[in-house]
């Protein structure tokens, strides 16, 4: 690793330090207790497949080349902070960048599983963002759900020839969106409107979402753009290693 890969992972690491650790812990994801005993199980025993396909992934790409592990370690970092950046939205939950569009450009869907269920770990015992009962839902929405459609997005990107810049703007920005589109889907199954159900509830929540989450899905794509033209100009070996800069698929 040259100096300047070492001042780009110490300005991230800078930045992590500054901004990823919040005092706030009154805005959630979905909140600890919020959701029903039975709603809880459920959403954790559906991310246990995807979890462990994102083991066996990154255990594949580490395998490969053990150099990947410090941008495996940055894309990380970029959950944490971003994620840990709450604006309060709606009683239960927040508006919040995801940061899990990077990692599933760079790593594919199914290795930011495991990250984005380590961050929500973490957040919920040291922030108290999120919590322990709802790891299950959090992890499906965040980690999961918005990470496999960003990957979608970006693949359907490069196959009509997109500017790759484009494609990684739209990628992390409707990823985040889709999160709250999940979110909004899972509150409302667990607490339906009385008059409309299910359905009017989630127009209810992605109606509150909405304000604060476009705006912040905007910022996230221009974010990730900046991330990885900072990645293709200080870590460009490891990048080549793990197919981007050859337009693999990852």
């Amino acid at each position: 690793m040259n100096s300047k890969e070492k001042r780009f992972i110490a300005s991230v690491a800078a930045i992590a330090l500054v901004f990823g650790i919040s005092p706030v812990a009154n805005a959630m994801h979905i909140m600890e207790g919020y959701l029903p005993p039975t709603f809880c199980v459920v959403w954790g025993v559906i991310c246990i497949p995807f979890l462990v396909a994102g083991y066996f992934s990154i255990k594949k790409t580490v395998a490969a080349n053990r150099k990947t592990i410090t941008i495996l370690a940055m894309a990380g970092a970029f959950v944490f902070v971003l994620s840990s950046l709450k604006i309060p939205s709606v009683t239960g939950s927040c508006s919040h960048m995801t940061g899990t569009g990077l990692g599933a450009i760079l790593f594919g869907p199914a290795a930011v599983s495991i990250l984005g269920i380590i961050v929500l770990v973490f957040q919920a015992i040291l922030l108290a963002h999120g919590g322990l009962t709802t790891l299950g839902a959090n992890t499906f929405s965040m980690a999961i759900a918005g990470p496999f459609v960003a990957y979608g997005i970006y693949i359907l990107c490069k196959k009509i020839k997109l500017n790759k810049n484009v494609g990684i703007f739209l990628a992390a920005c409707i990823g985040d969106l889709f999160t709250y589109c999940v979110t909004a889907f899972q509150l409302a199954i667990a607490y339906p409107s009385e008059t409309g159900g299910i359905g009017a509830s989630v127009v209810k929540f992605l109606a509150v979402f909405a304000p604060t989450q476009l705006p912040l899905a905007i910022i996230e794509g221009i974010l990730t753009v900046v991330i990885v033209m900072g990645l293709e100009t200080y870590a460009a070996s490891e990048l080549s290693d793990l197919g981007f800069l050859a337009g693999g698929e990852n």
